[in-house]
């Protein structure tokens, strides 16, 4: 499960990067009911918080990397942003964006991409530790990888978090799915998983991808909210024995995030 009180290697924030703030911001206020609010001086930039019942749940700000297309951004706690920085370097990956501060004192970030090209970011908290709600509806409840090489990039997220990894098989042949938890935690604090897909099945250049796992009382009942709102459905919904109900959909401007009503006990 995902929780609050961050360990290193833990997710403890996301944004979502698109082209047009607003539009993105009405669309999730229509699906998960979050309210929009500028942050402090970034929000000169766009940049403005999620809040659901009052917690910050996410961010929503401009695209600023050239290329780049709508999606959401994993960040995982550090509490040193510059060497974890240099850890990727080291074990293959790239930092595109080097540690720099936030605001005045809410703390440092780093943007990365792992070795097979999937983009995170990194989070090493003054003022601001990160999301103030988590596992519950409306809430991230999950993280996610999809890509090309599982072994290798067990191998990467090993060297650069120390992250404990543990492969189960999917039914009906799906392959394998590792799940993964923090350096030293117990199972009770798995946070994501990751699985091999094949390139074609990326989506445009094939490239490997984090996605968020938003929890939802009722999996169908948000869907419907999803495609009545511009959005899309790729697959489901669906029930996964041991896990829930879970369809995986796209936001307005394609960014792509997973529907899940967990079976009880399944996110631990």
């Amino acid at each position: 499960m995902i929780t609050t009180d961050f360990v290193p290697g833990s997710p403890c924030w996301i944004d979502l990067g698109t082209p047009d703030v607003e539009v993105a911001a009405a669309f999730y206020r229509a699906v998960f009911g979050w309210r929009a609010e500028p942050h402090g001086e970034q929000g000169a930039s766009g940049y403005t918080l999620f809040r659901l019942d009052g917690k910050a749940v996410g961010a929503v700000g401009p695209l600023t990397e050239d290329g780049a297309r709508s999606a959401w951004t994993i960040y995982f706690h550090t509490p040193d942003a510059d060497a974890t920085a240099e850890a990727v370097a080291r074990a293959g990956g790239a930092v595109r964006s080097a540690p720099a501060p936030v605001g005045a004192d809410d703390g440092r970030f780093a943007q990365l991409t792992d070795p097979q090209g999937a983009e995170f970011a990194v989070w090493q908290p003054a003022r601001y530790p990160g999301i103030e709600a988590a596992d519950g509806p409306g809430s991230l409840g999950w993280t996610e990888l999809y890509t090309t090489d599982p072994a290798a990039a067990q191998t990467f997220y090993k060297t650069v978090f120390g992250w404990h990894t543990q492969d189960m098989q999917l039914p009906e042949g799906g392959g394998t799915y590792t799940l993964l938890r923090p350096a030293n935690c117990g199972e009770e604090r798995m946070h994501g998983g990751l699985i091999g897909v094949p390139a074609d099945l990326l989506g445009p250049g094939g490239k490997p991808y984090w996605h968020p796992v938003f929890v939802s009382k009722d999996c169908d009942a948000t869907v419907g909210l999803v495609t009545g709102n511009g959005g899309s459905l790729s697959m489901g919904p669906e029930t996964a024995e041991d896990v829930g109900r879970l369809a995986v959909c796209a936001d307005s401007s394609g960014a792509e995030f997973v529907v899940l009503t967990p079976q009880e006990g399944a996110l631990g």
